[in-house]
Order: structure tokens, then C-alpha cells, then sequence
């Protein structure tokens, strides 16, 4: 009886233990820009329903240097002027008290006329002072880790250089003495794209799923993200050797108009603008070259990528919080629901 008794709590201990590994794993990582201004953008955000934040962006200066006394050397605010250390101090603080993880994210698609040259700051010469400033900003914040957001053209001349992956593998070693988490956003695109060498050194990858089309680019008539195409890009970096633990699928909580809609739009946006038409639409209007439209993932959308995100991957990615609806036609809260489903079926 005994032994059947011990046999019992240890079956059930290890249930316990992996349901909650299960549950520890999946993730709901969210953007916050700084720019937008950090601590209204914070004490706005539902913390309790993330498990990752990252704030954005950080940039190092010319010389690589991260803090100019009380101030960030490159971390714009709202107000154009660079963000305090009490304020991100507010901000990681806060986040960490909800039960996230606080990382910040480096680079941006857009450098700001501040920020150094990241191609200069990688070369060999100055590149294990920038890594050092880097750590020593993520112990004096009591950050959880770094998101690596360098894109682009200046992405890509990082790598040609062979400047790239010696910085990854660097923060990777020293990040991972420290118990903190490296992670990185990624296009699919080639010229976009990490170099698939790195991948095994970032604990996870956000894969921009988004951004097919907007203003200036891509196929006027298709949508800017849709369903098909995360099915597409998932399958494009399991292809790549991205494992499902380190696979997040990226989603918008914003959208593209064009015709008489042109602009940009937040998902808020769209609700004032369109009513309840937002939550099972992905396309106000007609696809088609010379039509009027705007494209967008709509709460079903979100909600049907959220379940394709935790059985390919591990979780998603939103771009970006500030963009969210309130209440009952919040993305965030589909996705919360979602994952909160698959806890339950996990267990």
C-alpha cells in the first residue's frame, strides 16, 4: 500500500512538474516603444497576461557607450528626449512585480540620428567593449535578458562583414552565466533574416510574421499578414532548424489602408473606425490593386494564429502593446484566452 501510495505521488509530482514546465514555456512576449513614452505605456499595458516585455529600443552611442550619467545615451521618449534611469528603472520594476520578464530591445528598424553605427560598433576593435557595456547595463537594470532588433541593410552588412555571429556568441556565453534569457526578431526575407548559424544561441525567436505590404512596398491588393503566410513562415524556419522551444510567431495589432484608407492604423483604430466588423474580417473593403482597403488580423485571426503559434511553436509575439482595443475586444486578452485553453488541455 505504501508503495503504491509513493508510486502514486511521484506520478503525480512528475504530471505537476511537467504541465508546469508546459506552462512555463509558453509565451505571450509583447512589445512596449519607449518612444511612446515609457511609463504611460506601462501602467496601460495588462502585464498580468505577458510572460516576456520588451522595452524598445536601446541604441549605443557613437563610442558604444549605453548610459550618459542619468540618462540613456540613445532611448528616445515621447517627448524626443532620452528616457531617464528612474523611468526604465519604473518600467522593469513594474514588470517584474506582474510576473514578466523584462528585456530590453536593441536596434529598431529605424535608427535614430543618435544611435552609433552598429557595422563599426561589431568590428573586432571595439566589439567586446560594446558587449561588456551591454552586460553591465543589463546587472545594473536587473534586466531578465536582451532582444536583438537589428534589421535590415544594416543587418545584413553585419554579417557580411562576419561581424554578426561572434557578437550573438559572445552575449550568448556571458547571458547565460547570468541566468538571462537572448532573444531576437527576425524577417523572413532573405537580406532580412538572422544568419541561420545563430539560431542555436538565442533561448527563443520571434518571427516577424507581419509587414508583407504597407505603404511604400510589397503587392497592393494582398494582405499585409495573414493566416497562410504564418503558416508559410513557420514552416520556411522549422526548415531552417528552428526548433518549436525557440519558435514565436509574430502578430499585428495594428494595419495597412490603402485607396481612401491609406495610413497606418492600431487596432483601436480600427474599432472606433469599423465597429464589431473587427472581430471576424481581416479586410475592410475589396482586395484588389485599385480598390479601397485596409488589412489587419481581426480577433479571430489572432485567436486562430494563437493556437497555430502554441502547436508549432511555444507562443506569440506582438508588435506592439500600445496598439491594443480595451476590454472584451482586446487582442491581448484572445490571446491570453487562447493560451489559457491550451494550459487546460495540457494538463
Amino acid at each position: 500500500m505504501k508503495q503504491t501510495l509513493l508510486s502514486f505521488i511521484v506520478i503525480y509530482s512528475l504530471m505537476f512538474i511537467f504541465a508546469t514546465v508546459s506552462w512555463a514555456e509558453t509565451k505571450i512576449v509583447g512589445y512596449i516603444p519607449a518612444y511612446k513614452g515609457l511609463k504611460q505605456s506601462i501602467d496601460s499595458a495588462q502585464l498580468d497576461k505577458l510572460t516576456h516585455i520588451n522595452i524598445s529600443f536601446l541604441n549605443p552611442d557613437m563610442n558604444g557607450v549605453l548610459l550618459h550619467g542619468n540618462v540613456m545615451a540613445c532611448m528616445a521618449n515621447d517627448t524626443r528626449e532620452n528616457i531617464t534611469r528612474d523611468e526604465l528603472s519604473y518600467a522593469v520594476n513594474k514588470i517584474q512585480q506582474a510576473g514578466a520578464k523584462a528585456l530590453i530591445s536593441l536596434g529598431g528598424a529605424l535608427l535614430p540620428s543618435c544611435a552609433g553605427n552598429w557595422p563599426t560598433l561589431l568590428k573586432p576593435n571595439h566589439r567586446n567593449s560594446l558587449v561588456k557595456n551591454l552586460l553591465h547595463f543589463v546587472d545594473k537594470f536587473n534586466l531578465d535578458g536582451l532582444d536583438i532588433d537589428i534589421e535590415g541593410v544594416v543587418l545584413t552588412d553585419i554579417d557580411k562583414s562576419g561581424n554578426y555571429m561572434p557578437f550573438i556568441k559572445d552575449l550568448s556565453i556571458e547571458l547565460k552565466k547570468r541566468k538571462k534569457l537572448l532573444t531576437v526578431a527576425t524577417a523572413s526575407y532573405e537580406g532580412g533574416s538572422v544568419p541561420i548559424s545563430s539560431l542555436p544561441y538565442f533561448d527563443f525567436v520571434n518571427i516577424m510574421s507581419y509587414d508583407q505590404l504597407g505603404p511604400t512596398w510589397g503587392q497592393i491588393g494582398d494582405e499585409h499578414s495573414s493566416y497562410q503566410h504564418a503558416i508559410k513562415e513557420i514552416n520556411l524556419w522549422k526548415s531552417r532548424g528552428l526548433r518549436k522551444n525557440q519558435l514565436v510567431l509574430g502578430v499585428p495589432f495594428y494595419g495597412y489602408g490603402f485607396g481612401s484608407y491609406k495610413g497606418g492604423y492600431s487596432f483601436n483604430e480600427l474599432l472606433m473606425r469599423f465597429g464589431n466588423k473587427v472581430i471576424n474580417e481581416d479586410v475592410i473593403g475589396e482586395l484588389c490593386a485599385e480598390c479601397d482597403y485596409v488589412t489587419f488580423n481581426s480577433i479571430n485571426t489572432i485567436t486562430a494564429k494563437t493556437k497555430l503559434a502554441l502547436q508549432q511553436g511555444t507562443g506569440v509575439m506582438i508588435w506592439e502593446l500600445t496598439h491594443d482595443a480595451k476590454e472584451q475586444y482586446s487582442l491581448l486578452s484572445a490571446i491570453h484566452n487562447q493560451v489559457q485553453e491550451f494550459k487546460k488541455q495540457s494538463n
